[in-house]
């Protein structure tokens, strides 16, 4: 049984028996979008676990896209009626929109277990365990038997902003070369033997040769092996002397397999 970011007001804090609960069926998963307090955020969904796996994609509360301004939001590519329901409850209507796109990527939504979306973003909850990462949506009860008997477990992704929504996470370590600090930001871009994707951000700052950063990138491809990574960097300010940065080693580590 499937929760598709179920309701808040009147059923939040209610008992089991008028809500959804991980009792009623053999397998409950839940994706929770719009948990924000409905006072005085207008949350639509419920916050709390409820299921045997609850998703929380984004942290569950604001879902990238949703902060669009009304016009463009209401003249949507999907049509005027599509783009007036997503203004008045967008981030609660994304929860099936998650569920429809992963139908088409079995591979995809990947929610990776950990107490919360802050410890989400750093190494704590990072890769995959061994028994892999249960997929939000349809795919979520190839895991029902892992997590059948076990109290509530909080899952975290990231989602794009639009259609398609599924994105992949890699940990990236970049260990920098020069001959001096320079300020300004470094991106990468990752090649693999299922596609390219595009250019993420893993530096913003001072960039300082034999330092080695850490970021965290969701791509919108699952590049499966890694056959070459870019390093771009540019400076904020024009710098008369010309200063070179380079990347002495870059270490690509992905999420879903480790």
């Amino acid at each position: 049984l499937s929760g598709l970011d179920p309701a808040q007001p009147y059923f939040q804090d209610t008992p089991i028996e008028v809500r959804l609960d991980k009792t009623d069926a053999d397998f409950v998963d839940v994706i929770h979008t719009d948990s924000a307090p409905t006072i005085p955020y207008l949350g639509f969904g419920i916050g709390p676990a409820i299921g045997h796996i609850d998703f929380y994609p984004n942290g569950g509360e604001e879902m990238p896209g949703c902060g669009k301004n009304a016009l463009s939001q209401i003249v949507d590519l999907d049509g005027i009626w599509e783009g007036t329901r997503d203004f008045v409850a967008c981030n609660h209507l994304r929860s099936y929109k998650y569920y429809s796109d992963s139908i088409i990527y079995p591979d995809g939504f990947l929610g990776y277990s950990c107490t919360s979306y802050d410890a989400f973003q750093t190494e704590n909850c990072f890769p995959c365990p061994a028994g892999g990462c249960p997929n939000m949506g349809h795919y979520a009860d190839k895991f029902k038997d892992r997590f059948k008997d076990s109290s509530f477990a909080k899952l975290y992704l990231n989602t794009g902003e639009a259609k398609d929504f599924a994105l992949w996470r890699y940990k990236i370590t970049a260990t920098l070369s020069g001959s001096k600090k320079v300020t300004g930001y470094a991106n990468i871009a990752l090649y693999g033997s299922d596609g390219n994707t595009r250019q993420h951000q893993i530096i913003k700052g001072t960039l300082k040769p034999d330092n080695t950063y850490t970021a965290f990138i969701d791509t919108e491809v699952n590049i499966r092996t890694v056959t070459k990574v870019k390093f771009l960097w540019n400076n904020n300010v024009i710098n008369p002397t010309f200063p070179k940065i380079g990347a002495s080693a870059i270490t690509v580590q992905s999420g879903e397999s480790g």
